[in-house]
């Protein structure tokens, strides 16, 4: 029989509980199974706790011979090294590795490849990658070639997070070099942490960024809703940044990820201190393998430079500086992510208490006041919403994987020829309802609708008041930090040397409950033989078994009494940041008040009027070309009016528009970059003038009869690649048919 893919031991061979009482005879119950419920539970409860035991042992083992690899990695993909950070001008711990495919795995060099950028947020290496129903494995099966940017688990002397930033640039042009067939620039793909920086190098060099899709990346730190989101709260719990230079200070320069863990883990302490272990303990026989896993990367915490978390800490977590374009190079370029001009696809989720939607979309709302601004920025954002996937499941989970990240891979050409604005992309599953399913890749149907800023300001924000409590925040770390570095640093740094800050790396207790159950751990020694003992001969207990669900019950109520204590605590935490922080005394004494006694008002990114001037100049040029072009002009631009009113494209008229490209000869044949520049003028000459772009279609089209014609098939065929238009695409449809000079649609 085949094995199952989360448990080691074959589904056929996985041991039976007993026959529960409904199975049995009325006579076998009344003579036997009433007398022995008791000690068929704490038999199995006795098996149950061994193998635990053992499973703890594995894990312990495995995460002390990952502490000396020098690579512990996760990544489950064979790869090939092609660039190693240590060796570049500015030296850093990242590389860059080419996956290779599996056996039977297509890669079509017209495809742009996909870059996956690993997150380093304390836990180790390899993530992104570890499961083949992942963004890699679906970017593979769509013919994409791909690579990895993953890191070692100690960084690199002095290096700093602009470092590393000159490093991503750098692995892009060698990408770029390495598929010069490509019909456009590489996908870049940041999970969590890798998100803020790939787009800061996207602000800092657009020319290299093809499409960027961020997975549960925070970019608007101090956005949120009341009652939720707690972990916004902690910059101002702990008076600033001070602790973090503490603990650099502490570890002789390195600051231990396993801090950076423990947070994720305190978010919610129910999973931490009970469900999780509870979870293996009460299904051992089939979870262990699954729970190895995981712990496996969860357990090889990383280290970063102090300077880098320091600089983390100062300008992201408390800071909040990266969307209001207060982050500024070495060499004086002003960090802007309104420089990036590639196409922004953010992934999200409600059930995410990392990276809730408000702290992955709420840059949006920090750069731009109006939509017009987006499209006249040329920014294309486009966002999709999971109700309950949790942080690490958006870039982990296969259901994901199989839906969002495989609709994704195989939409991003679409996605790439979308006019400037805002979108929100929705995902449904293919029924007999839907029109063309032969046009739609996979079973689930790609459409995107255009939506506006109200739509994100709905998912909750800060109000003025607020933002002025974390901006107190932000000046009180200032303080602190700088009252600890003048009069504590001196101290904490002659006292901390490298012997005792290895030990306390040691002695962290996330580190320690994965060493103490190891084999270095004599009480451990007799566990294996017994662990053996046990699975040959197991005894697990009846599903109906009084005691069974005795257990189940208690576990309930302490899962209840965690989740208690944590809405408690964090309704505490959220009721002391408010009146703290929102004393206009504090307020007042760190210069955050007007001197009429009002609040400042709301930090927002400064006016930028060299942009404005461009933006000026390329309308006026823009103005004088309403009558420029031939008949892909043409076309496109018939396309775009009678689709504008529906605000809606999906993946089917795409298809059909792709099908009739490749029908063009090779040597006559628009290039990607050249479609997606044609569909963007056109889009913006009808935002300009409407009525005039549309008058002056005919002035557009060549004589000959057939060609016109052959334009007037195509816009039709796309246009009902979806099913017929509504009533007024319809009428705007006979209108474009007369300017063809081809009959009525309707005739």
């Amino acid at each position: 029989m085949p094995a199952d893919p989360h448990s080691q031991t074959p589904v056929d061979q996985t041991p039976a509980r007993h026959p529960s009482a409904s199975q049995m005879p009325a006579s076998q119950i009344s003579a036997g199974w009433g007398l022995t419920f008791a000690q068929d539970y704490w038999i199995d409860a006795w098996q149950r706790t061994i193998l635990t035991l053992d499973t703890l042992r594995q894990r312990g083992n495995t995460s002390l011979e990952r502490s000396k690899a020098d690579a512990p990695h996760v990544l489950g993909f064979a790869f090939e090294l092609v660039v190693d950070g240590r060796t570049l001008p500015r030296p850093v711990n990242y590389m860059l590795v080419r996956i290779v495919p599996p056996e039977g795995t297509r890669i079509d060099p017209g495809k742009r490849p996909f870059v996956v950028v690993d997150p380093r947020a304390g836990h180790g290496p390899g993530i992104g990658g570890m499961k083949h129903d992942s963004e890699i494995g679906v970017a593979l099966a769509a013919g994409h070639a791909c690579y990895f940017v993953g890191f070692l688990p100690e960084p690199q002397p002095e290096q700093t997070i602009e470092d590393v930033c000159t490093a991503e640039a750098h692995f892009l042009e060698v990408v770029a070099r390495l598929h010069p067939d490509a019909d456009g620039k590489p996908v870049t793909v940041g999970n969590c942490q890798a998100g803020w920086q790939i787009m800061m190098t996207a602000a800092i060099r657009p020319d290299l960024f093809g499409p960027i899709l961020l997975a549960g990346s925070p970019l608007s730190y101090w956005a949120g809703v009341r009652g939720a989101n707690p972990m916004r709260y902690l910059g101002g719990t702990m008076g600033g940044t001070w602790l973090t230079a503490l603990s650099g200070d502490l570890g002789h320069g390195i600051f231990d990820g396993a801090n950076l863990v423990a947070n994720f883990e305190a978010l919610n302490p129910a999973n931490t201190y009970w469900q999780k272990p509870y979870g293996l303990y009460s299904k051992v026989d089939t979870e262990a393998s699954r729970f190895l896993e995981f712990e496996t990367w969860w357990g090889s915490p990383v280290l970063l430079n102090a300077k880098e978390m320091q600089w983390i800490a100062d300008n992201l977590f408390v800071g909040n500086k990266l969307t209001s374009g207060e982050i500024h190079t070495s060499d004086g370029r002003r960090v802007d992510l309104r420089n990036i001009r590639s196409p922004i696809i953010v992934l999200c989720s409600h059930g995410d208490n990392i990276t809730p939607p408000q702290q992955a979309l709420g840059w949006i709302t920090d750069l731009y006041e109006e939509d017009a601004e987006i499209v006249t920025n040329g920014q294309t954002i486009v966002y999709t919403l999971r109700q309950s996937i949790g942080h690490l499941g958006i870039f982990v989970s296969g259901k994901v994987a199989t839906r969002e990240h495989a609709e994704l891979a195989s939409c991003m050409e679409m996605i790439d020829l979308l006019p400037p604005g805002l979108y929100e992309a929705v995902i449904t599953e293919v029924d007999d309802g839907t029109v063309h399913p032969e046009l739609i890749h996979g079973r689930y149907l790609f459409r995107l609708e255009a939506r506006s800023l109200d739509d994100i300001r709905a998912l909750g924000n800060n109000d003025a008041e607020d933002t002025q409590r974390f901006a107190t925040v932000a000046r009180v770390s200032e303080i602190n930090h700088g009252l600890y570095a003048a009069f504590a640093r001196p101290a904490v740094q002659a006292i901390a040397g490298l012997r005792s800050a290895d030990m306390a790396r040691q002695t962290h207790p996330n580190r320690l409950r994965f060493a103490m159950f190891s084999d270095q751990n004599p009480a451990m020694a007799p566990v294996a033989a017994l662990a053996e003992s046990v699975r040959a001969d197991r005894k697990p207990v009846a599903a109906d078994n009084p005691l069974l669900a005795m257990e189940q019950m208690a576990s309930s109520m302490i899962t209840t009494w965690w989740e208690g204590y944590r809405v408690a605590r964090d309704a505490m935490t959220e009721a002391a940041f408010v009146t703290a922080y929102g004393s206009p005394w504090l307020q007042a004494m760190v210069g955050l008040a007007a001197p009429n006694g009002s609040s400042q008002p709301h930090r927002r990114i400064e006016r930028d009027l060299a942009r404005e001037a461009t933006a000026a100049h390329a309308e006026a040029e823009l103005a004088t070309r309403f009558e420029v072009g031939g008949l892909p002009e043409a076309v496109a631009r018939a396309v775009i009016h009678v689709r504008l009113p529906q605000k809606t494209v999906d993946e089917r008229g795409f298809s059909v528009l792709q099908a009739l490209r490749k029908l063009q000869p090779a040597n006559r044949r628009l290039g990607a970059g050249e479609v997606k520049a044609l569909f963007r003028d056109q889009f913006l000459l009808l935002r300009l003038d409407e009525e005039r772009a549309v008058a002056a279609i005919p002035r557009l089209l060549p004589d000959d009869a057939a060609l016109r014609h052959k334009g007037w098939q195509a816009i039709h065929d796309v246009l009902h690649a979806s099913g017929p238009p509504p009533e007024e695409g319809r009428k705007r449809l006979r209108r474009i048919a007369a300017l063809f000079g081809v009959p009525s649609p309707d005739a």
